[in-house]
C-alpha cells in the first residue's frame, strides 16, 4: 500500500516495539490463571487424557482448524467485527459449558471454540487495518496459532511464527494448516485435560478458554502490530522482528 504520511520517526518506532513486547509478556502470563485453577504443571496435563484421545487429537485438530477457517471467514459477512471482550466472554461461557459434562462435552465444544478463537484473531487483524478477506491475511491469522500457547513458559525465543512469509496459494494454506495443527493439538490437548478436573471442570473450562482467547488476541496484536509498524515506518519487516526479539529477551519494565 502507498503511504499517505511520512514514515514515523525512530522514537515512535521504539515506543511501539516496547508496547508490543509488553503485550507479548502479558500473553505469557495468562496460563498462570489456568494452573491456579487446575493445580498442575502444564506438562502433566496431557497425561490426564486417555491414550486413544491423545493419538486422535492431531488429526482432529487439523480437521477442526480447516472447518474453523471456513466458518470464521463466513461468519464475518453475517456478524462483522466483534469487540475483543465479547469474544473472550463467548469462549469463557463455552468453556464452562464444555467442562460441565467432562470429556465428551469438552470435545463437542472444541471446534466451536477454535472457530471463535480464529474469529478473534481476524478481528485483531481488522483493528490493525488488514482485511481478513485477503488470502495473505487469512494465512497470517492461521499462522498466529503457531505461537507456543498460554501454558508454554518459553523464554521468548519461539517467535518463528512472526517471520514466516511465502507466496500464498491454496496449497500453501493447506500446508500451513498441516504444519500448525500438531502444535495446536498439544495446546488444545492441555485445554481438554484441564476441563477433566473433577468438580472444577466448568471453572477450569471457563478459565482455560478465557486464558486461551486472551493469549491469542495478544499474539495477534503482536503479529499484525509488527506488520503495521513495518508499513508506517517504511522499515524492513525482518529488521523490526529482530528489534522486537531483543526487547522480548530483555526484562520488561512494568508501568
Amino acid at each position: 500500500m502507498d503511504l499517505l504520511d511520512p514514515p514515523i520517526d525512530n522514537d515512535a518506532v521504539d515506543a511501539r516495539l516496547t508496547e508490543l513486547a509488553r503485550r507479548h509478556a502479558q500473553a505469557g502470563n495468562f496460563g498462570i490463571q489456568v494452573l491456579n485453577v487446575v493445580g498442575s504443571q502444564a506438562e502433566k496435563l496431557l497425561d490426564r487424557l486417555p491414550s486413544d484421545m491423545r493419538n486422535r487429537l492431531g488429526d482432529g485438530t487439523e480437521q477442526a482448524l480447516r472447518l474453523a477457517m471456513q466458518a470464521a471467514h463466513g461468519s464475518r459477512s453475517v456478524l462483522g467485527g466483534q469487540p475483543g471482550w465479547l469474544n473472550r466472554a463467548v469462549t469463557t461461557a463455552m468453556g464452562a459449558a464444555g467442562g460441565l459434562g467432562g470429556l465428551p462435552s469438552a470435545m463437542a465444544e472444541l471446534p466451536i471454540t477454535t472457530t471463535i478463537l480464529l474469529r478473534a484473531i481476524q478481528d485483531v487483524a481488522t483493528e490493525h487495518g488488514f482485511d481478513p478477506d485477503e488470502e495473505g491475511v487469512r494465512f497470517d491469522c492461521i499462522q498466529v496459532f503457531a505461537a507456543a500457547g498460554p501454558l508454554d513458559h518459553a523464554d521468548g525465543s519461539d517467535l518463528a511464527f512472526l517471520s514466516t512469509r511465502v507466496a500464498v496459494t491454496g496449497k500453501t494454506m493447506q500446508a500451513l494448516i498441516a504444519r500448525v495443527a500438531p502444535r495446536l493439538s498439544t495446546v488444545l490437548g492441555q485445554k481438554l485435560a484441564a476441563q477433566m478436573v473433577p468438580v472444577l471442570g466448568a471453572a477450569a473450562g471457563a478459565a482455560t478458554n478465557y486464558a486461551y482467547t486472551s493469549y491469542y488476541q495478544q499474539m495477534a496484536h503482536v503479529h499484525f502490530g509488527l506488520r503495521r509498524l513495518a508499513i508506517e515506518s517504511d522499515r524492513d519487516h525482518a529488521d523490526l522482528i529482530e528489534d522486537f526479539r531483543a526487547r522480548v529477551k530483555a526484562p520488561v519494565k512494568r508501568s
